[in-house]
C-alpha cells in the first residue's frame, strides 16, 4: 500500500486517466449531441466497435493512424444512419433500435475481421499514433506531461468541450438545435426543419462515436479484438446523465470514470493476490452509484426518446 502514496504513482494514474477518459469523452459528447436533438442512442457500443475495426484495418493497411481515424468516423456515421432512418423516418422505438445496433455492428465488425485476417490466435498489429509535445508547455512540472504531451486526438477531444458549450449556449444554430430536443413542434412553427436537425445530430453522433472507437485501436492499443469496447458506450451514456447534459459536466464525469478505470489497473499490479475481477468492477460500480445519485435529479431534454411525427398536432 505504501507504493500508492508516491508522486510517481500519482503522475502515472493521472496520465492514464487522461488517456482512458478520451474515448469516453468523445462518445459522451456524441450522445450529448444526439440527446439534445431528442434522440436517445444506446447503440454507442456498437458504433464504437465498428469504428474501432474500420480504423484499425485502414491503419493496418496504410500505416496511417490519421487515415484510420477518418475512416473510423465514416464507419460510425454509416452505422448510425441505420438508427437514424428507423427512428426518424419510421418513428420506431429508439431504445430497441439502439440495442439492435449494439448487437448488429460488433457482429459485422467481427465477421469482417475474420474474413480479412482469418482465424488465428495471434492478433494483427498496426501502428499507433505518435504523441505531439507542445513546446514550453510540456515542461511545466507534473501537468506538462499530462496535458501537453499527448496524441492529437486527445487535444481534439478536450478542445471539443468548450466548442460544444459555445455552440449550444452562444449561437443561434445551437439554440435552434436544443429547441428540437425540447419542443420539436414549437421548433417547427419557427421554421426549424426538425427532421433535418435530427439527421444532423445522428451524423455528429456517429462521427464522434466512430472516432471514439477508432481511438482505441489507433491511439490506445495497436490491435483489434472482440469486446475491445468493453461497455464504454454505456459508461459514456451514464456520463451524459451524470454531467446534466452539459459539456463541462460530461468532461468531469468522463475524467472521474477514467480515473477509476486507471485506478483498477494499477491496483491489479500492486495486489496480485487479489482476484483481478474485483478491481475490474470499480468503473462499473461507480457508474451505478453515479446514476443512482444523479440520475433522478434532472430529466434532460423534454422530448428525448419521443418519436416526432410532423402530421400530429
Amino acid at each position: 500500500m505504501e507504493s500508492i502514496f508516491t508522486l510517481n504513482f500519482l503522475s502515472e494514474i493521472l496520465l492514464s486517466t487522461i488517456r482512458m477518459a478520451t474515448p469516453l469523452l468523445l462518445v459522451a459528447l456524441a450522445e450529448l449531441y444526439s440527446e439534445r436533438a431528442g434522440l436517445v442512442n444506446i447503440g454507442l457500443d456498437g458504433i464504437m466497435a465498428f469504428g474501432a475495426l474500420a480504423g484499425f484495418m485502414i491503419c493496418y493497411i496504410t500505416g496511417s493512424p490519421t487515415l484510420g481515424i477518418l475512416v473510423g468516423a465514416i464507419g460510425g456515421v454509416l452505422i448510425n444512419m441505420i438508427y437514424a432512418y428507423c427512428t426518424i423516418n419510421l418513428c420506431a422505438e429508439q431504445i430497441v433500435y439502439g440495442m439492435a445496433i449494439n448487437i448488429f455492428a460488433p457482429a459485422v465488425a467481427s465477421f469482417i475481421y475474420r474474413v480479412y485476417f482469418g482465424v488465428s490466435s495471434t492478433l494483427a498489429q498496426a501502428t499507433l499514433m505518435k504523441t505531439i509535445a507542445i513546446p514550453v508547455l510540456k515542461d511545466i512540472p507534473l501537468i506538462g506531461q499530462l496535458l501537453f504531451n499527448q496524441t492529437p486526438m486527445v487535444y481534439i477531444a478536450y478542445l471539443l468541450v468548450p466548442v460544444t458549450a459555445i455552440f449550444f449556449n452562444r449561437t443561434k444554430a445551437g439554440l435552434n438545435y436544443k429547441a428540437v430536443g425540447e419542443h420539436p413542434k414549437a421548433a417547427e412553427t419557427l421554421g426549424i426543419n426538425v427532421v433535418r436537425q435530427k439527421y444532423f445530430a445522428c451524423i455528429i453522433c456517429g462521427l464522434l462515436a466512430g472516432i471514439g472507437g477508432a481511438y482505441l485501436t489507433t491511439c490506445y492499443v495497436n490491435t483489434y479484438s472482440d469486446g475491445i469496447v468493453a461497455g464504454r458506450g454505456f459508461i459514456a451514456l451514464s456520463a451524459v446523465i451524470f454531467g446534466h447534459w452539459t459539456s463541462s459536466g460530461v468532461l468531469l464525469a468522463c475524467l472521474l470514470f477514467g480515473f477509476f478505470d486507471a485506478l483498477q489497473l494499477r491496483l491489479q499490479i500492486i495486489s496480485v493476490t487479489t482476484p483481478y475481477q474485483l478491481f475490474q468492477m470499480l468503473p462499473y460500480v461507480f457508474t451505478l452509484v453515479a446514476l443512482t445519485v444523479m440520475g433522478a435529479k434532472k430529466a434532460g431534454p423534454k422530448a428525448k426518446g419521443q418519436p416526432y411525427r410532423r402530421e400530429e398536432r
